[in-house]
């Protein structure tokens, strides 16, 4: 494969590359990016002609065979609702799960931790600083004062995440002009995964649409960017980050989390009910610190052997 001089390292090759598939059919170019954003841009040009394939963190499943700690297959999720008892059950003789959960919400979802792990969280914030001073202004022209505001954005959300928006407060707080405005930074800020948006719609009709709750993307990014990260949020953000990557998932109008409009979950602690939600036909618990579950209550790091 020919590899670019660095100078030209910051082209957009989407043109050249439609040149090519056009003069030679049979040719196939393979081609990667560590920014959504940036790849995203090239889009349109490329539609019909190729194949994306977003690559995210590592689950926790993926987290324990990097770490050759474990092997073991992912699990479809009616699987997993229908049949988690044994599952879990399975995988606890093979290895304490969780200590290894614990340390997957601290370091676990970007694979670099193994290169320098007293440097991840630095690495972590340089990430974050080329996304929101180079990724972001070089896909949507916008001026230096757009992406202090994004970073202030996201320091906002951090302190309160998940957070019920309120939208005309944070306006006023980080002087942005409308709602409109508003609403673009925080679809940019999820589109590059740095933000999770939850609505009562499926994600590809949320664009401008205010959401009902916003997430930080992983737990990882919630131990670098919140004070003190509280573990009930550490938990909601890893059952919709993990959840999210192959299913729908939306904020109901009963319990936590809405998925592919069929189940609904309340996430929380291993001694969490389902209060009055118990009756529902499809509500489910997803509970903290317990290694095997019963009847309709899974424990909630099985919920990162989704892929």
């Amino acid at each position: 494969m020919h590899k670019y001089p660095p100078k030209f390292a910051g082209h957009d090759w989407s043109a050249e590359i439609k040149n090519l598939y056009d003069k030679f059919p049979e040719l196939k170019v393979i081609y990667s990016g560590s920014s959504l954003l940036r790849l995203f841009k090239g889009k349109g040009d490329l539609s019909r002609r190729r194949i994306t394939y977003n690559l995210p963190g590592l689950s926790l499943r993926e987290y324990l065979l990097y770490n050759e700690k474990l092997n073991y297959p992912s699990i479809h999720l009616e699987e997993l609702i229908g049949n988690h008892v044994d599952i879990a059950g399975d995988i606890v003789t093979k290895i304490k799960i969780i200590p290894q959960f614990n340390e997957y919400l601290d370091h676990g979802y970007f694979p670099f931790y193994n290169e320098a792990p007293e440097h991840y969280f630095d690495r972590l914030k340089d990430v974050i600083s080329v996304i929101l001073e180079n990724d972001v202004p070089a896909v949507i022209d916008a001026p230096y004062i757009t992406s202090v505001k994004l970073k202030k954005l996201l320091a906002v959300i951090a302190e309160s995440a998940p957070v019920t928006p309120n939208l005309s407060l944070i306006r006023s707080e980080l002087y942005i002009a409308d709602h409109r405005t508003l609403l673009k930074y925080l679809n940019w800020l999820d589109f590059a995964e740095l933000i999770t948006l939850l609505g009562k719609e499926a994600r590809g009709n949320q664009i401008l649409r205010k959401p009902e709750k916003i997430y930080l993307n992983n737990p990882n990014l919630m131990q670098l960017l919140s004070s003190l990260p509280d573990r009930g949020n550490l938990r909601e953000t890893f059952f919709v980050n993990q959840t999210g990557y192959l299913h729908d998932v939306k904020y109901p109008d009963q319990g936590d989390f809405y998925i592919d409009d069929k189940f609904i979950f309340e996430v929380g602690g291993k001694n969490k009910g389902a209060g009055n939600l118990k009756n529902l036909p499809d509500i489910y618990l997803a509970l903290d610190n317990i290694e095997i579950g019963f009847g309709k209550t899974i424990p909630l790091w099985l919920f990162g052997f989704l892929y």
